[in-house]
């Protein structure tokens, strides 16, 4: 019998030609004898924003790490822009995440470094043909859009938890990505600092047209900046849709998680 992931699945190429920017089809994934993910389907257009929910140990950030490339399903694929990076070597990963930006849950940051050293280090070392001064006008413009540009010699240290996820988000930007993943953005942030990262999201998501994909508890957020939403359960996609499509779920555990978020 065909799960609800199976049945889901969609052609690799949509209407207008183009390979989803992000595609995850029929996953499985097991440490030992315990089976995280089950097989798991999701597709992410170009402009699109997914929120991924679920209870802690659920596979949400295995998924995202199979995403990235940093683990390898035990079977299904995983393609960016149509290509499966399930087996790809280190050189050709390192080529398809120039295209993907990511904001982990604590931003992150170098320590070391300054928030405009921080912001520049993803053009220093992929972008070397960008003069000195081009990719401080780059830095420059990055925390413009963010509203960090007033901190640019300020240490990560010197500044809130909520400044330092807008600087995550400007380094995350800096290649210019295809692909967004967001980890928990609002994660240890007051009700005031969450909602403007939350508005800052939809503001960059808009500007940028990115595919976006955010791993989070937040409930509230993940209404706010997704246009759908993904609950997973024992490995599984229980399920999915825009929030009031959920609340219409009449699966329990989806609305037992509803209640309780």
């Amino acid at each position: 019998m065909a799960t609800i992931d199976q049945i889901r699945i969609k052609p690799h190429v949509n209407e207008t030609g183009l390979a989803p920017a992000v595609e995850v089809e029929n996953v499985y994934k097991s440490f030992g004898n315990q089976r995280v993910l089950n097989g798991v389907s999701l597709i992410v257009s170009r402009g699109e924003t997914l929120a991924i929910l679920g209870r802690s140990g659920t596979g949400k950030s295995v998924l995202t790490r199979m995403i990235i490339g940093l683990q390898t399903p035990d079977s299904g694929a995983v393609r960016i822009h149509g290509k499966d990076i399930t087996g790809l070597s280190i050189d050709q990963l390192s080529e398809i995440r120039k295209k993907m930006g990511f904001l982990f849950q604590h931003a992150a940051l170098y320590d070391s470094l300054t928030v405009e050293q921080n912001v520049a280090f993803p053009l220093q070392h992929h972008r070397r043909e960008m003069s000195a001064s081009e990719q401080r006008d780059r830095v420059k413009q990055l925390l413009e859009e963010v509203g960090m540009v007033g901190h640019l010699d300020k240490m990560p240290s010197d500044i809130s938890g909520g400044m330092q996820k807008r600087v995550g988000l400007a380094r995350a930007l800096a290649l210019d990505p295809d692909v967004l993943l967001l980890d928990e953005p609002t994660a240890g942030l007051d009700p005031i600092s969450s909602a403007e990262i939350d508005e800052l999201i939809l503001k960059l998501q808009s500007e940028h047209h990115m595919a976006s994909i955010v791993v989070t508890h937040d409930l509230r957020s993940a209404k706010t900046i997704a246009g759908r939403l993904i609950l997973l359960n024992q490995g599984r996609v229980t399920a999915e849709g825009t929030f009031q499509e959920l609340q219409g779920n009449d699966d329990p555990f989806v609305r037992e998680f509803l209640k309780n978020s």
